[in-house]
């Protein structure tokens, strides 16, 4: 049986149409129960052409094929689609997507403000769908609170975002034609959509920018009809009010300012948000008291406080079965891991080497003159692997310590050298962070960041 007018009934044989859960402009959106596969689904069943004529088949089908080449766990995963035809006869393209259940982000914030943790991992969800999108060349062009669907895992943490709707997504740069009519939400445009001008991924970087921004003022940062909007964004940057929280204040700034150049790249908001979630779900967990201080001076920082540090250097003192651990960072004084109650004064640039070292027994190997820990007696084996950038400067080591003198496998090295690398993402997200926000850099040398 045909779907009807208002698309109940089935389509194709096989999906039985229940109630509407969206509306769009061109489109309904509906619960469906797969009755081959005996599970539900959602369905969205494009109205006819009507004055769209040519145009809009051409819209529906570039959203089918777009849908069917991205395949992301934070995008809506298409299933399957189809042409149905009306009551009047005419074709209906459909679409068959995994039914999400949990409200969108607009029904969510209408309930009631979201805490900065829950901000940050929504935040980082959609920016990771948004890289990989870019990556595609694709520009979503409609990123806005409806558009996020809410993901209830059901086991007590945190709902996940997806993003949906792909309807006015298009190839990055595309030069529009005369006759195309601005496209997109007004409230979340860019400036460049505003303007009619080709948009790549800056754009979504920008409207992203202004759903963070509601995220935490609960308001829409450009009200007004569709002309009132546009002009309000060409003409000044959204306000980034003082209750915003400090960390995320200079970032949103760079994320909706007016020129696409002066944004963050969607690569950097994925370190930038993951970091702020992290940092964010340490302080609701954290318990003063946990830091100590060493003869020269260094922080040790324990778990509570830095927990991606504490635990790569437990598992590097488990499994290579050392009783000393630490990352080092040139320009701080700091020391991070499994440490003995007192260190020697020493300057962590001079354990900075652009390999990995290894020093099975310091009472045979003169290069244990030139280490400040095994000149101080620390123990006798020592093994470093440097923390490098993209450009192969060392931003700090990961080194592992011994009283007595032995051999590190080939095997053992290698994990040395993954715990590094697990080490360099970390700070990789730090720096990221930092860029954006101007917060202090966890290095004394130049911001940059390990992509460079």
């Amino acid at each position: 049986m045909a779907a009807t007018a208002d698309g109940s009934g089935s389509l194709s044989g096989r999906y039985r149409l229940g109630r509407v859960i969206g509306r769009g402009g061109m489109a309904l959106v509906f619960e469906a129960r797969d009755e081959l596969l005996g599970r539900d689904v959602a369905i969205k069943v494009f109205r006819g052409a009507g004055d769209g004529g040519e145009d809009e088949i051409r819209r529906q089908r570039l959203e089918v094929k777009m849908l069917a080449s991205l395949s992301h766990h934070s995008l809506t995963t298409l299933l399957d689609a189809g042409v149905d035809v009306g009551e009047d006869g005419s074709p209906r393209i459909f679409l068959v997507m995994e039914l999400v259940r949990g409200p969108d982000l607009k029904q969510r914030l209408a309930e009631g403000p979201l805490t900065a943790v829950e901000i940050a991992q929504i935040a980082y969800d959609l920016a990771e769908a948004l890289e990989y999108m870019h990556s595609e060349g694709v520009v979503h062009r409609d990123v806005k609170p409806a558009n996020i669907l809410l993901v209830e895992p059901g086991t007590g943490r945190r709902a996940r975002a997806r993003l949906t709707d792909f309807g006015i997504a298009d190839l990055q740069g595309r030069e529009p034609n005369d006759t195309e009519a601005t496209t997109g939400t007004a409230a979340y445009l860019s400036p460049e959509q505003a303007r009619r001008r080709p948009v790549d991924s800056a754009s979504d970087v920008y409207s992203l920018g202004l759903v963070i921004l509601e995220c935490f003022t609960g308001s829409v940062a450009f009200p007004g009809d569709v002309l009132q909007s546009a002009l309000a964004r060409l003409g000044s940057d959204p306000e980034v009010p003082a209750s915003v929280p400090e960390d995320w204040r200079p970032l949103l700034a760079a994320m909706t300012a007016r020129r696409p150049a002066d944004r963050p790249t969607m690569s950097q908001l994925v370190l930038a948000f993951r970091q702020l979630a992290e940092s964010g779900r340490r302080r609701e967990g954290e318990q003063p008291g946990d830091e100590g201080t060493l003869s020269g001076g260094a922080a040790v920082v324990g778990s509570s406080t830095d927990v991606t540090f504490g635990r790569l250097t437990s598992l590097a003192s488990r499994m290579l079965r050392v009783p000393i651990a630490m990352v080092t960072m040139a320009g701080v004084d700091r020391v991070w891991g499994i440490t003995p109650p007192e260190l020697p004064e020493f300057d962590p640039v001079e354990l900075l080497a652009d390999s990995s070292q290894v020093i099975p027994d310091a009472w045979l190997d003169p290069r244990a003159e030139r280490n400040p820990l095994l000149a101080a007696g620390l123990g006798r084996f020592y093994a470093g692997v440097p923390l490098l950038a993209g450009d192969g400067r060392s931003w700090g080591t990961l080194s592992v310590l011994d009283a007595a003198p032995r051999k590190l496998s080939a095997e053992d090295l290698a994990v040395l050298e993954d715990l590094a690398a697990m080490a360099m993402s970390e700070l990789g997200a730090r720096v990221v962070v930092a860029q954006l926000t101007g917060a202090d850099a966890p290095t004394g040398s130049r911001v940059s960041s390990p992509r460079e």
